[in-house]
């Protein structure tokens, strides 16, 4: 399912979008499906997004659709899982829960599956494109979804003490 209701929009944030076409263009609903709207990179090709979830999620794919020409759609994408402070360098430079390069078959819309054991338990989804597809100087994002499932809540009020037995009536 598209996890879309259950990102927590207070928290969402990318570094380096032009104002104009921030990315709540290719993230929420309604947005996205208009090909008018978009992300645009502001200063150069990179792009790197913080999303936050309301919940944790587990991920088992992600869509990443570019309606900008070839040169501009994204390329290298680099995927973190709970980093709560990740700048560009850090980004660069740390190993990736999962790193890919798009093909432009890709972005026409087709999801990229996701080594799911590796995402099971995602509070903090970061999205690092590191480079688009003909060296253009910004990157173009219509659409980004993400797809999985919600994961397990635990209501810490149904947890029993130990040797606690249930009374009937």
């Amino acid at each position: 399912m598209d996890l879309c209701d259950q990102v927590d929009w207070s928290s969402v944030e990318c570094l380096n979008q032009q104002p104009d076409h921030a990315i709540s263009n290719a993230l929420k609903q309604g947005y996205r499906d208009d090909d008018g709207l978009y992300l645009e990179s502001d200063t150069d090709e990179q792009l790197l997004m913080h999303i936050t979830f309301h919940q944790a999620v587990k991920l088992n794919s992600i869509l990443i659709k570019s309606s900008g020409t070839g040169e501009q759609a994204p390329k290298r994408i680099k995927l973190f899982c709970n980093r709560q402070s990740l700048g560009f360098s850090e980004a660069a430079d740390f190993a990736a829960v999962q790193e890919f390069e798009l093909v432009p078959e890709q972005l026409d819309g087709k999801p990229v599956s996701l080594r799911f054991v590796k995402f099971q338990s995602v509070n903090t989804l970061s999205i690092f494109v590191e480079s688009n597809q003909g060296d253009a100087e910004t990157t173009i994002i219509q659409k980004i979804a993400l797809q999985g499932s919600m994961g397990q809540t635990m209501n810490v009020s149904d947890i029993k003490k130990a040797g606690e037995e249930e009374e009937t009536s």
